[in-house]
Order: C-alpha cells, then structure tokens, then sequence
C-alpha cells in the first residue's frame, strides 16, 4: 500500500504531510513522557522485525499480494505512541533507502498505515478486549483490528487517490476495499500468530494492568527477536510473493499505474536489490538485513535519545 511519486497532487501530498507531522509529532511526545527506560530495547526491535515482515508479501487472489502493516500489533504490544513512531522509522527507511513508496507520497504513506491505522486499529483493539476476555479474547481482539486497520488504511489511500484526480471514488473505492479486505485476513491471522508468540515468552508485555512477572532478561528477549527477524529476512523474505502488492494491482487494473514516476531522490538499495548483486534472491536477503539494522539502530538511537530527555526532566522535579 506505499503510494509512489505521482499518483497524488500536490494539495493532497501537502496536506497529508501536513497531518502526519502534527500526528508524529504527538506521538513522539508521548513517548518521551511514558516510555519505561527498560522498554527502549523493544522499539528497535519492532522496528527490525517490522521492517523484515513487511518484505515477506503473501499471495491473495488473481495475481495479488499483500504483507503485513503490524500498527496495531506493535500498539498492543507497546501502546499506540511508540506504534506510531515505529511504523513512521520503517516507512522513511523504506522510503528513503529503498524506494519503496515515494517521497512526495511519504507523508501519506505515514497517514495512512502510520496514523490511521494505527490509531483507530489500536482503539478497536482497546474496545473489543472489553467484551472478549482473557489472553483469547485479546488474541481474537488482534486479529480482527489488524483486519480492520488494513481495510481502513486502503479507504484512505482510495480517499487520497480520489482527491488527486488520479482516479475517481466510486471507481477506486470498491477496488482498494475489496483487494485489501482479503488482505487485512492475512494482516488479521499474522498479527494474533505473532502476538501469542510474543506474550507466551513475555508475558508482562500483555496489555494487561496486573502483568505476572517473567524469568528472562528482557535483553535475552531481545536477542532472541533479533536472531528471529534476521532468520526471516534471509531464509523467508527472498522467497516470497513476486505479484503486484494490493495497491499496485488496483492501479493496474484500473488503468492508472502509468501515472508513477521515477523517485526526486534514488535510493541506494531501489527494489530491495544491490546494484552488484542484481534482481537475485542473495541480494534481497542482504537488502533486507540492511534495512533491519538501520531501522534498528535509528529506532533505538530515537528512543534513547526521547527517554534521556525523560529522565532528565524527571529527575529535575522537586
């Protein structure tokens, strides 16, 4: 679902940005007030792991693929705010390095799966452990959010499309829904796959008042989630699905695909393939584990440098 240059006007891309400084900008802010010393470890680890998922494309239906966005799984995990500046890291990365999604469309992209599915997915979330009780009513809480985050991104990037003039709303409306909610069942089934993976391990993470206490570390967790993700992006990552991604098969389809245009900026690493390594699987597997470090390292600098200014402040009050 990255919009590449050209497929929006100016006012939307603007516009778009616009919301999603403001919208980054809140969160970064909350983080800095709420996020526990011990938990910074966990953003640059969700990052990465993030990162290495989103490069793992599953098939759909009629030549189609999709992967998963994780908002609402990392919000679970660690609360929308440090979502939000997760999902933003990943999508400049991909943006920036890999060209995976366009520069004048960053800041839709981040509107789209950074804020909007993030936000409203975690608060489905919030509401639906109300009613379903106990670790599996979270678990089916996580997988309907996920579905529903997914569909709801794809009806804002239609809205975007729409006010664009790239492709009228009635017409693109029915096509991003429909392709997307098919998806959102894999981004549904991924996120509770993961989550009771991670819960079951570290239970204290549970979004869950009265958190029972584990007997490992949290940085033998960390170094395990690590070795997982690396495990993903060079065993899972270079086999996976080859077809067009939700959006891509829409604008094809829809006769509008010819509007993208080639990057302002090129990335080094465009298509997750390096120049000397060519279109082949061993070069995806290095793309990836290059992109997993640097979301990692930018994550993790990010958060240390929030919750230093946290401490600092905290330490200063009387």
């Amino acid at each position: 679902m990255h919009i590449p240059d050209g497929f929006l006007d100016a006012k939307t891309a603007v516009a778009t940005t616009v919301l999603s400084v403001a919208g980054v900008s809140f969160a970064l802010h909350r983080v800095r007030r709420t996020l526990p010393p011990k938990k910074v470890p966990l953003l640059g680890l969700s990052a990465a792991f993030l990162f290495a998922a989103q490069m793992v494309n599953f098939p759909v239906l009629g030549g189609t693929s999709g992967h998963l966005i994780g908002s609402v799984l990392i919000a679970a995990l660690l609360g929308p705010p440090a979502a939000v500046v997760v999902v933003t890291t990943v999508l400049i990365v991909q943006c920036l390095v890999f060209a995976d999604g366009g520069i004048t469309a960053l800041g839709a992209n981040v509107f789209n799966m950074g804020l909007t599915a993030t936000i409203v997915g975690s608060g489905v979330f919030a509401l639906l452990t109300r009613v379903l009780k106990g670790r599996r009513g979270q678990v089916a809480a996580i997988a309907f959010a996920g579905w529903f985050a997914t569909v709801l991104a794809a009806i804002a990037c239609a809205g975007e499309l729409a006010a664009s003039g790239t492709i009228g709303w009635r017409v693109v409306f029915p096509a991003m829904t429909g392709i997307h909610a098919l998806i959102g069942l894999g981004e549904g089934a991924l996120s509770a796959v993961v989550f009771m993976a991670v819960v079951r391990t570290r239970p204290d993470l549970a979004p869950t008042r009265n958190a029972p206490s584990v007997p490992s570390s949290l940085p033998d967790f960390v170094g395990l989630g690590l070795l997982v993700t690396l495990g993903v992006v060079l065993f899972v990552a270079p086999f996976a699905s080859p077809w067009p991604d939700g959006l891509e098969a829409v604008a094809a389809r829809l006769g509008f695909a010819h509007r993208a245009v080639t990057p302002v900026l090129a990335a080094p690493v465009a298509d997750y393939h390096l120049p000397f390594l060519g279109a082949s699987r061993v070069s995806a597997a290095v793309a990836g584990l290059i992109g997993c470090l640097t979301v990692f390292g930018l994550a993790l600098l990010l958060s240390r440098a929030l919750v230093t200014e946290h401490e600092h402040v905290a330490g200063s009050a009387p």
